[in-house]
């Protein structure tokens, strides 16, 4: 029996789609971004390769089935898969899940985070162009959103805190009429023999009161903390130290070519798990690993030299964090099972192999 329930963020990107092949040429995926990666300094761990699931293509069945058994002979209890509503019943990238959920396998935990998030290319080289833009038509739409989830939360495999399905939302604040969307998913969920929905918040300050917000609980995203939001007076003057000023800064970028926001995993790592998390309504969030300059190249963020021995002790202080809650809400999120484009996986690498999934093993079963 595992100690927490360590549940794994899962893109489902890695397959062609019409849009990609449109934006970035035929046949994109983002392996195309991560077999192309190269070192941009000194002892800069570039590319990041997988070894045993290989360059996979998740319309094939047999691969998720492959990622299945590995993530659960190391202890992950589920996945929590990306999942995009762009407003209007738009979708994209869901083929992997609707398989999935269509034919019951993997016999393999699974929630679902909705990435509300505008698309554009500003990562990519094509400015801020929006490529697909993030909206919220109402009540309506929400009714029609949660009734295309229900079929979800509805099956057995469905990940639950309270008897009630687990929903994550990336980016709460920027939903317009968040009361509404809130009352109106609680509502179906009622109306539909549910005892409501689970939401969790991500992508907001520790500050953010979920229960004010109708939400049950947050996971601080790290790397938003780390990168975008720096709330911490001592995290500010950290990043001061390591860039001073934007003329420097435009050295690096353009002579240098060179990403400025550089950071060592051991010194990150101290903001990874906060105090504050010890609250029941704060899960915490472990980074593994993170490098999208695969992606972004110059514009890229860094968390350099990261191990599985500094992610063991990252690990242990979340797992300390949760340890004395209610069986079912001891839980953990990793960002995440295989995000590769941007540094951040548990999959076998041809550096670490199975050494990531080795520390989660070895921590949530008490081995």
């Amino acid at each position: 029996m595992s100690l927490v329930r360590t549940i794994a963020f899962y893109l489902p990107q890695f397959h062609p789609i019409p849009e990609n092949d449109e934006w970035w040429g035929k046949g994109f995926t983002e392996w195309t971004n991560v077999a192309k990666a190269k070192p941009l300094f000194k002892n800069h761990y570039q590319p990041k390769l997988p070894t045993e699931l290989g360059f996979y293509d998740l319309r094939v069945p047999e691969v998720r089935e492959q990622q299945a058994v590995l993530a659960k002979e190391y202890g992950i209890e589920g996945f929590c898969y990306w999942h995009y509503w762009f407003g209007n019943g738009r979708r994209i990238l869901e083929r992997p899940f609707n398989e999935v959920l269509q034919s019951g396998k993997p016999d393999f935990p699974f929630c679902l985070a909705w990435a509300n998030e505008t698309w554009t290319g500003i990562w990519h080289g094509l400015s801020n162009e929006i490529l697909i833009e993030q909206t919220y038509p109402g009540r309506d739409d929400y009714i029609n959103h949660f009734n295309f989830l229900l079929k979800a939360f509805n099956d057995k495999r469905y990940l639950r805190i309270d008897d009630k399905p687990i929903f994550m939302v990336y980016r709460p604040e920027a939903i317009p009429d968040l009361a509404l969307f809130v009352n109106t998913f609680q509502q179906q969920a009622h109306a539909n023999g549910l005892k409501g929905v689970y939401l969790i918040a991500t992508g907001v300050p520790i500050t953010w009161n979920a229960a004010q917000n109708g939400f049950d609980a947050i996971t601080p995203a790290n790397h938003d903390k780390l990168a975008y939001v720096q709330s911490d007076s001592e995290l500010k003057n950290y990043y001061r130290k390591k860039i001073n000023g934007k003329r420097v800064a435009k050295v690096y970028k353009n002579i240098l070519k060179r990403p400025t926001h550089i950071y060592e995993y051991s010194e990150a790592m101290k903001w990874f798990v906060k105090d504050e998390e010890s609250q029941s309504q704060v899960y915490p969030m472990v980074i593994p690993n993170w490098d999208n300059t695969a992606r972004s190249g110059v514009n890229g963020f860094v968390l350099h030299n990261s191990t599985p021995e500094l992610f063991k002790q990252v690990m242990q202080k979340a797992i300390s964090k949760v340890k004395n809650l209610p069986p079912d809400k001891r839980v953990v999120f990793i960002k995440s099972w295989n995000e590769w484009a941007e540094g951040n996986y548990l999959e076998p690498d041809k550096k670490f192999g199975r050494k990531y999934l080795e520390v989660i093993r070895d921590l949530v079963t008490g081995k």
